[in-house]
């Protein structure tokens, strides 16, 4: 090869574009990281939002799929800083009648809890829990052969399935219907959608492996290790650098974008066949999301007490209430009751707000694009579960769709997914290809969330698209082989 500045260059800093940097750095390769912020992280940011001493996590916030991805599972990201906090409860859905069910570490206590649905509920995890160890590579990545087809074959049969299928196939009583609307509901589409299941799955079956942990300190702490270990092997990380076109880089022999379809079109466009191009702009993009930060004078008083132990707490009564809200969403509607996922870190986590003060963390689904406040509707849903919730507010940040995506411009209208994912592009992420990774220009590759297995704080969209680059451009297999 003739030489280049570096041998590859990633751009985008966000837990994708990081794996993708570890990756080829591990193999012996000279990689350049760039980064349009003044700091690392995309999604993984951390900042003083709303008063002094109050941390808040600017996007993402808990990390189930973090803590047990395959690919940073390998790297010693204790040894540079990052430590796991876990919640007694991973995730807790209140009702309107003062109880609430609660997806523990044990899967027969939480089943238990459940009553009449507890044997329904154990027939449905435990298959997965089991299979786990043997499907996370093959789920947490593109679609081929799996190494265990009929493991494979078990949970395909239920995560194609529509979250409102199988909760009419499996469950009878309101708990169980309501947990489990609330764990499929971070697919962000409606409930009536095939492959709708395959979240909520996959969430629980992590719930009571291992459970739902956040990182000390703030989701920033993620990013900072992984930099931490990047720099380490020797690569280097340049902030400030906003790319907007491949003539701004310096000569390299493979690029990674960790960007969704929009940006990738705009930096590398020229570069792609009229047939890829046509793809990239029919590319969809999902539900966008309003979101509030709280500094609280004291914790969220629940009235169901299970959910002051929880990390995560969903919001939104029954499967019918939660379906009806995400259906509307879908169809550019503003639900006065939206279904809200909130963290309380405070709970667990000393270091995020002042002694005996605490902050939250919240947001709602909204319609792509939307500028509509919903402020108020959010924090209806708080107090209605939480009397005397408004009370205890010192300060808020709110940030609607347009202000997402200032934060992040993968964030397409709000759309913290990167990309719907329907069974229309759940195969078909960014483009139909033999490679979802490759683009149709040699040495140009997309690692974002835009690719699979989708959007989660896991880097496997990364890793995956380092290795293909390995492949292709410097006839490397790249180690670990997970």
């Amino acid at each position: 090869m003739t030489k280049r500045d570096f041998d590859a260059v990633v751009v985008g800093s966000g837990p994708n574009g990081l794996a993708a940097a570890i990756t080829l750095q591990k193999s012996g390769l000279s990689v350049l990281l760039l980064e349009a912020k003044a700091t690392i992280g995309g999604g993984l940011r951390s900042a003083e939002l709303t008063l002094p001493g109050f941390t808040h996590d600017i996007c993402s916030a808990i990390h189930p799929l973090a803590a047990e991805s395959p690919f940073f599972k390998t790297l010693s990201l204790q040894a540079h800083g990052l430590e796991y906090i876990y919640p007694l409860v991973a995730a807790a859905h209140p009702f309107d009648d003062g109880t609430a069910a609660i997806l523990g570490k044990s899967l027969t206590e939480t089943a238990h809890l459940l009553g009449t649905d507890a044997q329904a509920y154990q027939n449905l995890l435990a298959p997965l829990i089991k299979d786990w160890p043997g499907l996370a590579t093959a789920i947490l990545g593109p679609l081929r052969i799996p190494s265990n087809p009929f493991a494979m074959a078990r949970f395909g049969l239920k995560a194609l399935t529509s979250a409102s299928f199988l909760a009419n196939r499996y469950f009878k009583t309101t708990k169980a219907r309501g947990l489990w609307a609330g764990m499929a509901a971070h697919a962000i589409q409606p409930l009536s959608n095939i492959t709708t299941s395959a979240i909520g799955l996959v969430l629980m079956a992590m719930g009571h492996l291992h459970g739902w942990p956040m990182p000390k300190g703030g989701s920033q702490s993620i990013a900072d290790a992984l930099a931490a270990y990047f720099i380490s092997l020797g690569g280097k990380i340049e902030t400030n650098t906003y790319v907007s076109s491949l003539k701004e880089l310096p000569a390299t022999h493979a690029v990674l974008l960790d960007v969704t379809p929009k940006q990738l079109l705009q930096i590398a466009g020229h570069q792609f066949s009229s047939v890829y191009k046509w793809q990239l702009q029919r590319y969809r993009y999902g539900m966008g999301v309003f979101k509030i930060d709280w500094a609280l004078a004291g914790p969220i008083p629940f009235t169901a007490p299970e959910v002051r132990q929880a990390g995560t707490v969903h919001l939104g009564n029954t499967l019918e209430e939660i379906a009806a809200s995400e259906k509307s969403t879908s169809q550019g509607k503003h639900s006065e009751k939206p279904f809200v996922l909130l963290a309380q870190q405070s709970l667990f986590d000393a270091t995020r707000a002042p002694s005996g003060q605490h902050t939250a963390w919240a947001y709602c689904h909204v319609p792509n694009g939307s500028e509509k406040d919903m402020t108020a509707a959010i924090e209806n849903q708080v107090e209605r579960f939480a009397p005397g919730f408004r009370d205890l507010i010192l300060h808020r940040h709110v940030m609607n769709t347009a202000q997402m995506q200032a934060y992040n411009s993968n964030y397409i209208g709000g759309d913290i997914n990167g990309g719907i994912i329907d069974i229309g592009q759940l195969f078909t992420r960014p483009a139909l290809r033999l490679s979802p990774y490759r683009t149709s220009a040699k040495g140009i590759y997309i690692c974002s969330s835009a690719t699979p297995p989708g959007g989660g704080v896991h880097g496997m969209c990364g890793y995956h698209a380092a290795r293909r680059a390995l492949k292709d451009v410097f006839n490397i297999r790249a180690t670990p082989s997970l």
